[in-house]
């Protein structure tokens, strides 16, 4: 069984994740194997609030390079865009953001 704080692992603070806010658009990096309904109710649970949709992206690692031992790469990971209903409140861990 999977835990709401097991599928979302953290909020992404960034300048275009804060202008989504005022949209009722909110950004997570989720779990790699968390599906949308799974992301859905994760946020209603921790948050208390309605949501109308959810958008996953899937982002590959990176290569990189130390010094002269062979690339490698960075982790991979998944990200969720959590779309509020209408009559929803907003978060208020984003509130205090903005």
């Amino acid at each position: 069984m999977n835990f709401s704080h097991d599928i979302i692992v953290r909020p992404i603070i960034t300048e275009d994740s804060m202008a989504m806010v005022a949209d009722k658009k909110y950004v997570f990096e989720v779990a790699k194997t968390a599906t949308k309904p799974m992301i859905a109710d994760a946020v209603e649970k921790i948050f208390g609030v309605k949501v109308a949709k959810v958008n996953t992206m899937n982002y590959m690692g990176k290569l990189r390079r130390r010094g002269n031992s062979p690339e490698g790469r960075t982790a991979a990971w998944k990200k969720a865009i959590v779309t509020l209903t209408g009559d929803s409140k907003t978060i208020e861990f984003f509130d205090g953001m903005m």
